[in-house]
């Protein structure tokens, strides 16, 4: 799927080639000028607040109900359309209203996520992109070649893409995409276990297991993990763990605000996230800092509140 941004710089492209076509008598009318678009610019991320999450399970409850009502009117209408007013649960609660499309899970959370997760395949790889804000494709285009554990760090090199049922592999996003960051020691041990299993089932496939360049992770017959799978699985175990729903690139975001949260700066969130420039870290999240910042404010309060006051002073 072509996202805003995308769409935004397509029109880009078309709008100058068209206007140097009129320059050059080739065409009268720069019909590119005349589509509107959506703003492409990045939404606010938001965080998971008891609030809106209270809200958001008022939201799912009215947002149930009227596509319920939907269904059944469309199968009194004409009953091949499905079974009367059943509603699918997954697009119920992917569907119900959201106060920004950029939400943010609280690190309790997303510790539940991951703990619901654990038994799944592909743990480590929705652990790494909580931990470490990769891309989905960046994540799914992994391989152990590019992994240091020992030293801790991996590089970001490769990525895979999805455009229906076919998958692509190519360089990151952008040139920023490509660099090497850190990795913690609980994400390095959640990696190891994850290579112990992949290595019992390239033995358990034998000849049938495809080698497919060292890819980190596989399915259990080797073959690349398909990036729309891994969003679907994301979304199944976010429902079934009771958690308000956000998406797959929000654990990106919600690795920003943590780094945030443990005190680090705007050019900290650039350099791990590999943005192109600090001014997309701030625009994208700012709206972060008031839950982020608040134990600062504590912080710089306690300052003034636990002052020793002097024991006398002179009256001038």
């Amino acid at each position: 799927m072509v996202g805003p941004a995308t769409k935004q710089r397509i029109r880009a492209t078309l709008r100058s080639a068209l206007k140097r076509a009129i320059r050059e008598g080739l065409t009268e009318m720069n019909v590119a000028a005349l589509v509107e678009l959506p703003s492409g610019k990045a939404p606010k991320a938001l965080v998971r607040t008891p609030e809106r999450i209270a809200q958001w399970r008022k939201d799912l409850d009215t947002y149930s109900g009227i596509m319920a009502g939907r269904r059944k009117r469309l199968w009194e209408d004409d009953p091949s359309h499905g079974h009367g007013n059943q509603l699918n649960r997954i697009d119920a609660y992917i569907g119900a209203p959201r106060p920004s499309k950029a939400m943010v899970w609280t690190p309790g959370l997303t510790k539940t996520f991951l703990k619901r997760a654990e038994l799944h395949p592909w743990y480590a790889l929705y652990y790494l992109i909580a931990f470490r804000g990769l891309r989905r494709g960046e994540a799914c285009g992994l391989r152990w070649t590019d992994l240091h554990l020992d030293g801790g760090t991996v590089t970001i090199r490769w990525q895979i893409t999805q455009i229906g049922p076919d998958i692509f592999e190519g360089k990151p996003k952008s040139d920023a995409g490509e660099a090497t960051i850190s990795l913690d020691t609980s994400t390095i041990a959640v990696l190891r276990a994850h290579k112990a299993r992949q290595n019992a089932q390239r033995l358990a496939a034998g000849d049938t297991w495809h080698e497919t360049g060292g890819l980190v992770f596989t399915d259990e017959l080797g073959n690349p993990v398909r990036p729309n799978q891994v969003t679907d699985q994301f979304e199944r175990l976010s429902m079934e763990t009771g958690l308000p729903p956000v998406r797959l690139h929000d654990l990106r975001h919600g690795a920003a605000s943590f780094l945030l949260a443990a005190g680090h700066d705007m050019k900290t969130v650039q350099e791990t996230l590999r943005l192109s420039s600090i001014t997309i870290a701030a625009d994208t999240y700012t709206s972060l800092l008031p839950q982020v910042a608040r134990k600062s404010a504590e912080d710089a309060a306690a300052i003034i509140l636990n002052a020793d006051a002097p024991a006398a002073l002179t009256t001038i």
